[in-house]
């Protein structure tokens, strides 16, 4: 098993910047692809970003495309979602994801491990 906890969220102004963080612990961090996930009041939860094992590969959703990069270092068992231009649609828990899986994938029924999220709040 792996444990996961979120960081980084809070309230900003429109067009700023956040970087949200996730350590895991647990069984050997590498051998997981990582991804982000976030549900905003009264929607389902969705796809944001995904990291392969190695951080060789990433997939994005396309509202997030060239604004949110994810990336991972392995020896600190850290995940990181850098999110620049932020706006109003944006607002959302977010929460870190874990799958025993080779390949990136990007529906949350195929993620084995979840955290408790953190709350990413943007004012417009």
């Amino acid at each position: 098993q792996v444990q996961l906890v979120e960081s980084g969220g809070g309230l900003v102004q429109a067009g700023a910047s956040l970087r949200l963080s996730c350590a895991a612990s647990g069984r050997t961090f590498s051998s997981y692809v990582m991804g982000w996930f976030r549900q905003a009041p009264g929607k389902e939860r969705e796809f944001v970003a995904a990291i392969s094992r190695n951080g060789g590969s990433t997939d994005y959703a396309d509202s997030v495309k060239g604004r949110f990069t994810i990336s991972r270092d392995n020896a600190k068992s850290m995940v990181y979602l850098e999110m620049n231009s932020l706006n109003a649609q944006d607002t959302a828990v977010y929460y870190c994801a874990a799958r025993s899986r080779v390949f990136v994938e990007t529906t949350e029924r195929k993620y084995d491990y979840w955290g408790q999220g953190t709350q990413v709040t943007v004012s417009s």
